[in-house]
């Protein structure tokens, strides 16, 4: 089952985590792609959510987006109507076409066993052309997890789209009760207001997986791509994060 915020709750979803936020993130995705595949134009993205990174990597490269969720969709098409969305899991969409790279964002992080892991790598193999790029951007690897507790939140007239007489304020609290297995938890507060006086709150658990920096290399490998890890490095991420690059081998 998915989390309310994407399903129930997927029209908030920009109050949570808003477009104007992903410059800097966005930015250092289009320059890992140019480093590495400089005449990309087509990207396919998996998980595509609200189309928050889209918005911005969408003045380089020709993007089509795709997500398991239909309300997500439906938030992600009011902010690019310009691009082509497409209904589907990652573990086994099928478009039928090839794309110079291939993105992978934290959606990547609700895949909780290897058998998922590589499903989406053979997805990602199956839409590139041999020396084609598939760029992974988890939020965390095992190496790299750090127990948490986050708030934030934007009122309605402070997001793209608009949403006046709105506000929303979450707080996420992560954390890791069996460090034995393969996944971790995050459990989100959200207050959500609309009008001047109605105020209700909802939980919602989002269950992540976790996995080493060397599974990844490793489940990448099988799936046919050649490796190397970047390091990322966020203005408003604590750490270093790892980015994953596969070229397709030919």
């Amino acid at each position: 089952m998915q989390p309310l915020l994407y399903t129930d709750l997927a029209e908030w979803f920009h109050l949570l985590t808003r477009p104007e936020d992903y410059a800097e993130e966005a930015g250092m995705y289009a320059r890992a792609i140019r480093d590495t595949v400089p005449g990309a134009r087509e990207v396919l993205e998996l998980g595509s959510g609200g189309g928050n990174n889209a918005w911005h990597l969408k003045r380089h490269f020709q993007m089509t987006l795709s997500d398991l969720s239909p309300q997500m969709i439906r938030v992600s098409r009011r902010l690019n109507p310009d691009l082509e969305h497409i209904e589907g899991d990652m573990r086994n969409l099928r478009i039928g076409r090839t794309f110079d790279v291939v993105f992978v964002h934290d959606a990547v992080m609700y895949l909780t066993g290897e058998d998922d892991l590589l499903a989406m790598l053979a997805t990602a193999n199956a839409h590139l052309a041999p020396g084609g790029l598939v760029l992974i951007q988890p939020d965390c690897t095992k190496e790299t997890f750090r127990e948490s507790a986050v708030s934030g939140g934007h009122d309605g007239g402070d997001v793209t789209p608009p949403q006046p007489g709105r506000a929303l304020r979450y707080l996420s609290w992560t954390y890791d009760p069996d460090p034995g297995d393969t996944t971790f938890i995050s459990d989100f507060a959200y207050l959500l207001r609309e009008g001047t006086h109605s105020v209700r709150g909802l939980t919602d658990r989002h269950i992540n997986g976790l996995f080493p920096r060397a599974t990844w290399v490793a489940l990448m490998e099988h799936a046919g791509f050649d490796v190397t890890v970047r390091p990322f490095d966020h203005s408003e991420v604590e750490g270093v994060m790892d980015t994953f690059v596969g070229h397709k081998r030919r």
